[in-house]
């Protein structure tokens, strides 16, 4: 539950967070044991209890529900150790260095979400996958590959269960841009959205 009124200076973060190198836009709320690093978190978005975000670039309004997994990184198979003694290397020996090229290669791999996305309860998306505006990730699933705007999908691996509306409406919805609106025009237009249909809406507000 919100304990304080959204803000548009910046973000609300719970005290017990963990926030590094990351860019929080206005309204943007962290909630309760949250890690979020290395990442770019769009206006009005938010993470509920737990969740987990690294090099991630998330657009606005992203709606991402508790112990969600976001970016997680990978260790080096391919190498004949993958356990992090070979990039953390200074916290066993005085005389080593991290790994710094490992860590650049990491950051590097960004995943992409887009505007008015939800991420169910407990979902994992691998990195450097696109995410579209408009999509759903249902509870649970892994995402391994891009997801279409406006598609839900389930499972592990992650596979498309519908569209959310059929593609003209979704390409008109995009054309809208309606996450794009100033916060003043969201309020007037708070009971459109609340009250009329998908065709009804973007009928009235597309210019």
């Amino acid at each position: 539950m919100t304990t304080a009124r959204l803000s548009p200076d910046g973000p609300v973060i719970a005290p017990d967070c963990a926030v590094t190198d990351s860019e929080l836009g206005a309204y943007t709320e962290i909630k309760r044991g949250s890690r979020i690093s290395h990442s770019t978190l769009g206006d009005y978005s938010y993470c509920d209890r737990y969740a987990d975000i690294a090099n991630a670039s998330i657009g606005k309004f992203a709606s991402i529900a508790s112990f969600a997994r976001l970016g997680p990184t990978d260790h080096p198979m391919e190498r004949a150790a993958q356990h992090h003694f070979l990039y953390r290397a200074a916290l066993y020996w005085e005389d080593a260095e991290d790994d710094a090229a490992f860590f650049a290669q990491r950051r590097a791999r960004r995943l992409r979400i887009g505007h008015d996305v939800w991420i169910g309860h407990g979902a994992i998306i691998r990195p450097e996958v696109t995410v579209g505006t408009g999509a759903v990730v249902a509870a649970g699933a892994v995402v391994t590959r891009d997801v279409a705007p406006y598609t839900i999908v389930a499972g592990i691996p992650a596979r498309p269960i519908r569209r959310r509306f059929p593609p003209e409406t979704a390409e008109r919805l995009i054309a809208l841009a309606w996450w794009d609106w100033p916060h003043g025009a969201l309020r007037a237009a708070l009971e459109d959205f609340r009250t009329l249909s998908i065709d009804a809406f973007i009928g009235k507000h597309a210019r």
